[in-house]
């Protein structure tokens, strides 16, 4: 099978680049070992380095992408390949029906599967193929925004994931360490729904904290406070039970300047790119915090992606 062309393989590292970057903790994107993985993975990091210069290095004999998406402790897995004319100009590989995209060919993988969720699964896969077919990153969306979500649902244990709908509010919590300034970090596969910003938003208000929510894939929420209302509003947040939702931390904050000057704003912002996230934290000498969780890099070495973008 021929291997991509130059404009072909460019666009398919440019759309692997961004999907590496984007997983969160325990999703992984693995290279098929039955294939020359090196060349793949030393072109991935070459792109990050120098994107325009990449394709020259790719060698004539390159094989198709090929890799398996996967979650950590879920018995499922896709298997992903790339058509050599994956990102070509449209219909480049059709000529019978000039006007469709080439998409990526994906596989239903599992050590133990019975027929029918075989084949419920497969489908879950043709329909999600569908809505990614006028994407501009097909790939990406696909695994992104329907693939890993459909894994993190398997791997629900609490029921299915909550809708918009606000739990109800509680008393705060009054004890010895309630005026105790407190921070917390959560992150969830993604953010996006209106109707959870206005309620991130209200709570923040309501509870006189200040923080910052990260929109897109994946979501990240911090907050800083009193004890009490920090930990009411994770308790609201974890109620809705968003898709892959971690409490990386609720802990006491021991700092003080510029982040008493910031708590006293009682302020509740949005950001759209990681780097924002690591640049407000630094600007508050908490950068350690989100760089510690893999969220941002305090230098990416080659070869090297943080786990959320």
């Amino acid at each position: 099978m021929m291997p991509p062309t130059a404009s072909t393989l460019s666009g398919q590292l440019e759309e692997l680049h961004l999907l590496r970057c984007s997983l969160l903790p325990g999703e992984s994107l693995t290279f098929d070992p039955s294939e020359d993985t090196d060349h793949w993975c030393e072109l991935l990091d070459a792109y990050a380095e120098d994107p325009e210069q990449v394709t020259a290095r790719a060698p004539s004999t390159l094989p198709l992408a090929r890799f398996a998406v996967q979650l950590e402790e879920a018995n499922v897995w896709f298997d992903v390949e790339l058509p050599a004319a994956y990102r070509a100009a449209t219909g480049a590989a059709d000529a019978e029906n000039p006007d469709a995209p080439v998409l990526p060919r994906v596989s239903v993988k599992s050590l133990y599967l019975a027929r029918e969720e075989q084949a419920r699964w497969q489908a879950a896969v043709q329909e999600a193929m569908v809505e990614v077919r006028d994407s501009e990153y097909p790939v990406y969306d696909l695994i992104s925004t329907h693939l890993l979500p459909l894994l993190h649902a398997e791997l629900e244990v609490d029921g299915e994931p909550g809708g918009s709908t606000a739990p109800a509010p509680s008393k705060l919590p009054e004890d010895e360490t309630d005026n105790r300034r407190y921070h917390a970090l959560l992150t969830s596969h993604h953010l996006v729904a209106p109707s959870k910003r206005r309620a991130l938003h209200a709570w923040a208000a309501e509870l006189a904290l200040a923080g910052f929510a990260k929109l897109g894939h994946p979501g990240v929420l911090y907050c800083s406070g009193t004890h009490g209302a920090v930990t009411e509003f994770v308790r609201r947040v974890k109620a809705l039970q968003w898709l892959a939702l971690r409490v990386r931390f609720i802990e006491p904050l021991t700092q003080s300047g510029v982040e008493e000057s910031y708590q006293k704003g009682g302020r509740w912002i949005e950001f759209e790119k990681v780097g924002e996230v690591v640049a407000e934290m630094r600007r508050l000498g908490r950068e350690r915090f989100v760089v510690e969780m893999g969220i941002g890099s305090a230098g990416a070495q080659p070869g090297a992606c943080s786990n959320l973008k």
